[in-house]
């Protein structure tokens, strides 16, 4: 947890120094803020299923071509909770407790338009999170916490200079002690640029 703080200050400290730098690639360069509500889905040992999770986060983003801005990220997701299935027929296990993931990100993105309106987005980093579940190998509950990775891809359209929908598709990785609760999640977002 302690270079997860560690890392969303060096990208504080990254925004702070931001405002030196060009603002403008079709609109996306500069501060922005974003958000995503989807489908999360976990295919993974005991769990496998799908719920409702969401994420936001902001950044900075420097335009390094007319039709390309790179920049940080930090943010917030919450993954859904999934129940547990029985190792041997499917069926759902006694214990009604399920999954969790949550946990904070910290990376970099990019937003290259394909065309004055239309963008394929791109972002990665790492994934400080916290989770609970059930192993293969244990039938205790375990809480959980680790710093691992995170990356996605998506498409969208910008409708202004400043507001954009896209499609999104992310991977958050979450291994530990033999428990897998990776989840992925196709979503979709809005995104405000200022």
């Amino acid at each position: 947890m302690k270079k997860t703080l560690i890392a969303l200050a060096l990208v504080a400290a990254g925004m702070a120094a931001a405002p030196a730098f060009a603002q403008d690639a079709n609109g996306a360069g500069g501060w922005f803020i974003n958000g995503n509500v989807g489908r999360t889905s976990v295919d993974k040992d005991r769990y496998d299923g799908h719920d409702t999770g969401y994420a936001l986060n902001g950044g900075y983003r420097w335009t390094v071509t007319p039709w390309a801005a790179l920049g940080v990220e930090a943010g917030y997701n919450d993954l859904g909770n999934i129940n547990a299935k029985n190792f041997f027929n499917g069926d759902r296990v006694v214990d009604r407790r399920k999954s969790e993931l949550h946990g904070w990100t910290a990376g970099v993105n990019g937003h290259f338009n394909v065309d004055p309106k239309w963008y394929i987005s791109g972002r990665a980093g790492i994934y400080g999170w916290k989770g609970h579940g059930v192993s293969n190998d244990d039938v205790t509950r375990r809480d959980l916490d680790k710093t691992s990775w995170y990356a996605g891809v998506g498409v969208g359209y910008d409708f202004t200079p400043n507001w954009s929908l896209g499609i999104n598709y992310d991977h958050y990785d979450a291994k530990k002690d033999g428990l897998d609760l990776s989840t992925n999640m196709t979503s979709v977002s809005a995104e405000y640029r200022f």
